[in-house]
C-alpha cells in the first residue's frame, strides 16, 4: 500500500491537496470522487482499482486526479467522507428521537452503495493501521454527535446515570452497519429499523 503520511482529515470534508494558485474546479472533484464510490460500490477491490479506472468513470484525465490526491488511500478517504454527509445536527428535545434520527440517517445516506464500499474498506484497515486511524478520523465526529445525545440524557435524567457510553455506542452503530452491509436480519423492515433499534438498546439505557 502507498504510504499514507500525506493523508489528513477536516472535519470529513474533502481536503484541497492541489498545489496553491490554481482554482479548483468542483465539479471535477464531485466526478472524481462519486467515480471512486461508483467502482467500490460496483465490487471493486482498492488493490485491483487503478486511478485510470477512476479518470475514466469520472471523464476526468488521470493527471487531474493526481493534482488532487496522491494516492487511491486518500482519494478513498475523501470519497468516504463525501458519501457520509454533513455533521448531523440534533434537535434536542427527546435522547429517543434525536438517537432515532441518527440512526435512520445510517440507514438512509446512500446505504445499499456505502454497504458495499464499507466491505471494500474493511480489508484494507486490517493491513493498514495508518488506513485505520484516518477512516477512524471520518467517522469518529458522527460518533461524538451519538455521545453527546447520550451525556445529554444522563444529565437530564432521561438515562441511567451509570450508562456506558462508548458501549451504547457501539450497541447503536454496530447493528446499523451491519444491517447496512450484510442486511443481517431481513425480517426487520427498513422503515422501523431505527426505531426498533433505539427501542431496544434504550430498554437497559432508561433510566428508572
Amino acid at each position: 500500500m502507498d504510504t499514507m503520511t500525506t493523508l489528513s482529515v477536516n472535519d470529513g470534508a474533502a481536503q484541497d491537496r492541489k498545489a496553491p494558485g490554481r482554482p479548483r474546479n468542483a465539479r471535477a472533484d464531485e466526478a472524481i470522487l462519486n467515480a471512486m464510490i461508483a467502482l467500490l460500490g460496483e465490487g471493486q477491490s482498492l488493490d485491483g482499482l487503478s486511478m485510470e479506472a477512476v479518470a475514466a468513470k469520472a471523464g476526468v484525465g488521470k493527471a487531474t486526479i493526481y493534482r488532487r490526491w496522491p494516492n487511491k488511500e486518500a482519494l478513498l478517504i475523501d470519497a468516504i467522507a463525501t458519501m457520509k454527509g454533513p455533521l448531523p445536527e440534533p434537535v434536542g428535545e427527546s435522547v429517543r428521537d434525536d438517537l432515532v434520527m441518527l440512526v435512520a440517517i445510517m440507514r438512509q445516506k446512500r446505504m445499499a452503495q456505502y454497504g458495499r464500499v464499507t466491505a471494500c474498506i474493511f480489508p484494507e484497515m486490517v493491513k493498514s493501521p495508518e488506513m485505520y486511524r484516518v477512516y477512524q478520523g471520518v467517522i469518529d465526529p458522527r460518533r461524538e454527535v451519538m455521545r453527546e445525545v447520550l451525556r445529554r440524557g444522563v444529565r437530564t435524567g432521561e438515562l441511567r446515570a451509570d450508562l456506558d457510553i462508548e458501549m451504547t455506542v457501539l450497541m447503536l452503530s454496530g447493528p446499523a452497519l451491519a444491517q447496512n452491509m450484510l442486511r443481517w436480519n431481513p425480517h426487520v423492515p427498513d422503515d422501523d429499523f431505527a426505531e426498533k433499534l433505539v427501542d431496544a438498546v434504550l430498554r437497559g439505557a432508561t433510566a428508572s
